[in-house]
This record gives C-alpha cells, structure tokens and sequence, in this order.
C-alpha cells in the first residue's frame, strides 16, 4: 500500500515538474517526407543544498542528465523511502535552520524564498525540485512569498549517510 502511494505521489510530481517545464512542440515544422528533425530539450536543473567545509549552507544548480529512452527519457532520482505533501500558509517564516533530513523538496504550489550563506537567496515556484541536505551547520531561512500557501512533496531520501 505505501508503494502505491509514493507511486502516485511521485506521478503526480512528476506530472506538476513536467507541466512547468517547456517541452518542444511537435509538428510545428514541416520537413521533407522520411526526414526526422532533431530534438532539443530545455535543460531541466535541480536546487541542491548542502553544507560546506564553513559550516555553513550553499545552494548550487544540478542540471539533471536525463537517459534516453522510449517514450519517455529517465532520470533516475535517489531512493526514498515514503511521500509526504506538506502545506506551509502565505507568509509563513523559518528563520535559521537545518534539513530535518536529506530529502527531495518539490514545490507543487505557491511560491518561496530559500537564503543560504552570504544572503545568497533562491527564488523556489511551482517545478522547483530541491535536494535539502544541510542537516548539519547553520542551515537556511526559509519563507512563503506571496499570498498563496505553498505545498511541497517532500520525499525523504533512503540513504540518511549522504555518501
């Protein structure tokens, strides 16, 4: 029953991240009979937040390499271990804190700001798919932009070692 869930939980993810993601459109140019026009995909990336050797939380972009595949191209995420959906209300504040876990952060509503070392913020929306793995350190500020509650899928990643 539990795999069911996550199952659907991570379809549904899937279907919100791919519903904000451009997808070329097909069959917009014409080409010769027996000629197949070559694809190109709008590169997909991933938040990862994580601390450094200064103790402190630094966000990097991970652009995710997808592997070709029929009909769809896959990339494989870590192993989880359930889904959870969280609901956090509009302008909502968490000031300095660490990831409770090492987990998959995906926002499917409302909007966020994340501030990590040096004031450095990360503007999170619909799409976003964060990988939260400060655990330990200073950690990060989390807030709800906006006037909508933001809802995540959070995803807690089997592997709890982060090596």
């Amino acid at each position: 029953m539990t795999r069911r869930i996550v199952a659907l939980l991570c379809a549904f993810a899937a279907g919100a991240i791919v519903g904000h993601v451009a997808i070329p459109a097909v069959g917009l140019h014409s080409a010769e009979p027996g000629v197949v026009l070559a694809q190109s995909h709008k590169p997909v990336f991933m938040t990862r937040l994580y601390t450094g050797p200064d103790n402190q939380t630094h966000a990097e972009e991970v652009e995710l390499k997808f592997t070709p595949g029929t009909p769809a191209d896959v990339f494989k995420m870590l192993e989880v271990t359930r889904a959870e959906l969280h609901r956090t209300a509009a302008g909502s504040f968490d000031d300095w804190h660490r990831a409770p876990r090492r987990q998959y952060v995906i926002t499917l509503s409302g909007h966020g700001e994340l501030e990590v070392a040096g004031g450095k913020k990360v503007s999170i929306g619909p799409g976003n798919i964060d990988l939260v793995e400060d655990t330990s350190g200073k950690g990060h500020i989390t807030k709800v932009v906006g006037s909508e509650d933001r809802v995540t899928l959070q995803l807690p990643l089997a592997d709890q070692s982060g090596k």
